[in-house]
């Protein structure tokens, strides 16, 4: 648990000025997440243009303060501490493909962070993210429920989005999850997929339609190859991860205990240990409280431990 006397209940510090880090900075201040912003990135040019141009917006947000250095000193007294620092995924490359460039900054700037931030939560967005998490965890020895990966948020997001166009209802009654990897070996959790508290598998209206094996099969592909069209288009994702990032903030600060598919490390879950993966968790103040027991069908099991399996043989290549 975070020190009271140490942490801005408040404060919130972004590690990377990019397009992800400064989109997430963009959101928690439109959204009202935090009183207090702080960016640290490597370039001073970089995250001072980021900062001037979010303070010319702040008359038009709630109440903020936002400030950025080249200095790890900002990001003191931060209640969270939001890591996007890293190699940029590449049309092409994979999540996977980034761990031995972003493992090695983990090393360089850890140290640095944890001495003006020792009792903040850490919040990992930096890519191949499970593995990232899990770094976090060996080189910090922090306790786990300080440390939580972005995870399938964004996954999930997707997966919902699309199941709601094919059924042409708000995105908002649909109930699904992404598990595992955020990543290639991810795994659709349908059979507890749900719209308006009815289960999918059971849902068929009038003008709605219902969802065939080809549907599911079009949907979980639309939700894998997500970042790679738009990286092609644009070169990175940031909006949906930048509103993403600040859900997992606002469940963190105003202790919501939201239920959010993030990764953190699991121990004893359905047999799994030792590894970092997203599973439904409930999410608040004091990071993460405990992980669902949410049901799976045994194919779903299955692909949960060959998702473990890929997210392990990474973390042990890498010397972990």
């Amino acid at each position: 648990m975070p020190d009271p006397q140490s942490v801005s209940p408040g404060k919130v510090a972004v590690v990377g000025a990019g397009s992800v880090g400064a989109t997430i900075a963009y959101a928690c201040l439109l959204r009202g997440v935090a009183k207090q912003v702080a960016l640290f990135d490597v370039s001073r040019a970089k995250v001072d243009a980021e900062v001037l141009d979010l303070n010319h917006g702040l008359q038009f947000v709630p109440a903020a303060t936002l400030e950025g250095s080249d200095d790890p000193e900002v990001c003191r007294g931060a209640h969270v501490v939001v890591i996007t620092a890293g190699a940029k995924q590449k049309p092409g490359q994979s999540r996977m493909d980034l761990a031995t460039a972003n493992v090695a900054i983990c090393r360089e700037l850890l140290p640095r962070l944890q001495a003006v931030a020792p009792d903040a939560l850490y919040l990992l967005v930096t890519n191949p993210v499970d593995v990232i998490t899990y770094v976090t965890l060996k080189l910090t020895g922090l306790p786990p429920a300080r440390v939580i990966g972005s995870g399938t948020v964004l996954d999930s997001s997707r997966f919902r989005f699309l199941i709601a166009s094919r059924l042409n209802v708000a995105v908002q009654n649909v109930h699904a999850y992404i598990a595992g990897e955020h990543g290639d070996s991810e795994v659709p959790l349908w059979s507890s997929a749900s719209v308006a508290n009815i289960p999918l598998d059971a849902w068929s209206v009038p003008g709605h339609g219902k969802l065939g094996a080809g549907d599911r099969e079009e949907i979980f592909h639309g939700v894998k190859n997500a970042a790679a069209q738009v990286i092609s288009g644009k070169g990175a994702t940031n909006y949906a991860i930048g509103l993403a990032t600040a859900k997992i903030l606002e469940a963190l600060l105003r202790d919501e205990n939201r239920v959010l598919p993030v990764s953190t490390l699991l121990s004893g879950y359905r047999g799994l240990d030792d590894v970092c993966l997203s599973v439904p968790c409930i999410v608040n103040r004091f990071g993460l409280e405990s992980q669902l027991p949410i049901p799976m069908s045994p194919e779903e099991e299955a692909g949960l431990r060959a998702s473990a399996d890929t997210i392990r043989k990474a973390i042990r290549s890498l010397g972990f």
